[in-house]
């Protein structure tokens, strides 16, 4: 079993001690997302570290959305139920870079590429993506890529 998932599992086992709802359910929540992720395709099999770190970026970022929604619609209550549970899922999840780191990574993709122009971001992002790898939300990434090409 990855280290992650033995973590998961005992900050679960501690929440439940603790009787800390928000983590409780939080972490129930992660877990239940990496097991489906698990038995996803034709064969089960065990996630590594890396994959779960996936699953959980992608929970938190829907944690970001709700609370958006919720936030919009005037539901203050919900959308403080999201973020309490995505700062949760956070603590697992690798730092995110600063502007700065990302700018140089996407400084040094630019250069390896040689690319020049905004048809040529397709080539940064092949190259940025794998560096960057958890640590910034795609969509973060782009822009960046995006106003570097268009300067």
């Amino acid at each position: 079993m990855s280290g992650l998932k033995d973590k998961l599992k005992a900050d679960l086992t501690a929440s439940m001690k603790n009787r800390d709802e928000v983590r409780l359910r939080t972490i129930r929540m992660a877990l239940a997302a990496v097991n489906v992720e698990e038995v996803a395709g034709k064969e089960a099999r065990e996630l590594s570290d890396a994959e779960i770190i996936k699953v959980l970026t992608r929970e938190a970022k829907k944690r970001r959305e709700a609370a958006e929604a919720f936030g919009n619609a005037g539901r203050a209550e919900q959308a403080q139920a999201e973020l309490d549970e995505q700062a949760v899922l956070e603590e697992y999840l690798p730092a995110q870079l600063s502007d700065e780191e990302l700018g140089r990574l996407v400084e040094e993709a630019i250069a390896e590429t040689g690319a020049s122009g905004p048809q040529a971001m397709g080539q940064v992002m092949k190259v940025v993506n794998p560096k960057v790898a958890g640590r910034a939300e795609g969509g973060r990434v782009a822009a960046a890529v995006r106003a570097r090409l268009a300067s």
